[in-house]
């Protein structure tokens, strides 16, 4: 399946200031099919380490960390000189060998012709108690679950892709097409972006093995809370993980402790929140009372919404039947609309928004989400339905005076802001 970073990891490769790379995400992403695909067709040579699969590789990396003398070791364990020039070493879940994670900075410094990514679900909840991590020496990159765009390509709609691209100015699709992507919409609200998911069911056109599929995804990732936890933060982050679908369910989607645990506060799961963030599994989005730059500045950390990574992995969490595809756009308004939300909060993530807000007035007025685009902000307020109420958009509108304001539902002529949404990009062209 095509991935959109693949042209990032180009302009690394071709990039004459290329420092190691570490490539994060969460677990079943498609990290190592990527990178695989990626030296496979763009070097002559290939290198695969994998340190979950063969923690005795971590013995190469024992005492002298010089590239020389790792590179060496490396040619011995293969059995073959290792040609610089156009070979590809890709260290695989590197957060298992502290100290091969140390050796990215020796390899920036003393042998920056090595072509060298490194690749972990869990780096950013593992890393660093008992080496030093090598800060300002690796570039990165994040993969994420497979965006709106990405799935309409492998579902064999470039095209249709190519074609909203295209659009430079808000105008209702012809009612054919609009239903078509509301279609395609609603079986990637379903399946999600996981691509193991997405390729068994282009396979095998079995929602039934897709879900299954999700369901292993979810079990692995509660075998990684006990595995790289105490037993104790194992259980809270069962607890807070299993809550999300259950807030994000609610009309008043705001997180609390006490639907975690009852009169549970913030000093008890503040970590767990950090844990899950890290390792990719969650999204958080802040509250903000005044939309001013920068947004973070303005944000109060101790209010927030949470988001799982995909919808299709909340919708196997809700025990969402699959019949529901086939009902209109009840998907939409499902669970107070938590899966359109829950998407356009990942869409916005993968289009490279590191943190994500959303605004309340000291009234009922709520604004899904703020988003700085340059220097301007915007709002946008999802809707599941297609109710045309803007009472909170209208407030937010009277008090700063947007520029835009966007509005996401099952619409028509909104759907074009839902793509601009959801490809998010293409929101550059109505602006």
């Amino acid at each position: 399946m095509k991935r959109t970073l693949y042209k990032d990891l180009l302009h690394w490769k071709e990039n004459k200031d290329r420092k190691p790379l570490l490539l994060q995400g969460a677990r079943q992403v498609g990290k190592t099919y990527l990178i695989d695909e990626f030296a496979k067709c763009e070097y002559s040579d290939y290198i695969y380490l994998n340190f979950e699969q063969n923690p005795d590789l971590r013995t190469l990396f024992l005492g002298d960390l010089s590239p020389q003398n790792i590179i060496n070791n490396i040619s011995l364990y293969i059995g073959k000189k290792i040609n610089f020039s156009d070979t590809l070493i890709f260290f695989d879940e590197i957060q298992i060998a502290p100290e091969a994670i140390t050796s990215l900075k020796y390899f920036y410094e003393q042998a920056p012709e090595h072509h060298i990514i490194s690749a972990g679900s869990l780096l950013g909840v593992s890393v660093g108690k008992e080496s030093s991590f090598p800060v300002g020496k690796v570039n990165f990159m994040t993969l994420y679950p497979m965006s709106f765009k990405e799935y309409l390509i492998a579902f064999g709609e470039k095209l249709l892709v190519e074609r909203l691209t295209e659009i430079k100015s808000i105008e209702p699709l012809p009612e054919v097409i609009h239903e078509k992507l509301l279609n395609y919409l609603k079986m990637y609200l379903y399946l999600g972006g996981m691509p193991e998911v997405l390729q068994n069911y282009l396979d095998n056109k079995d929602v039934v093995l897709a879900r299954k599929i999700q369901n292993d995804i979810l079990e692995a990732y509660s075998r990684d809370f006990s595995k790289y936890t105490d037993k104790s933060q194992a259980i809270k982050t069962s607890e807070l993980w299993n809550s999300i679908p259950y807030q994000l369910a609610k009309e008043n989607k705001k997180f609390k402790y006490s639907d975690v645990r009852k009169n549970a506060r913030a000093s008890l799961f503040e970590q767990t929140i950090e844990w899950l963030k890290k390792a990719g599994l969650i999204n958080a989005a802040y509250n903000i009372s005044v939309p001013k730059l920068p947004l973070a500045g303005y944000a109060d950390r101790t209010k927030f919404k949470i988001y799982l990574l995909d919808t299709g992995l909340l919708g196997a969490m809700l025990g969402l039947t699959s019949d529901v595809i086939i009902k209109g756009s009840k998907l939409f308004s499902e669970y107070n609309g938590a899966f359109i939300e829950n998407f356009i909060a990942n869409e916005l993530k993968v289009s490279g928004n590191k943190e994500l807000f959303y605004w309340t007035s000291k009234s009922d007025a709520e604004v899904d989400f703020i988003v700085q685009l340059e220097n301007e902000i915007y709002p946008i307020e999802v809707k599941s339905g297609t109710n045309r109420t803007l009472k909170s958009l209208r407030s937010y509108a009277e008090k700063y005076n947007p520029k835009i304001i966007c509005r996401v539902s099952p619409r028509n002529f909104i759907l074009l802001e839902i793509m601009n949404l959801l490809i998010y990009l293409f929101m550059r062209h109505l602006i």
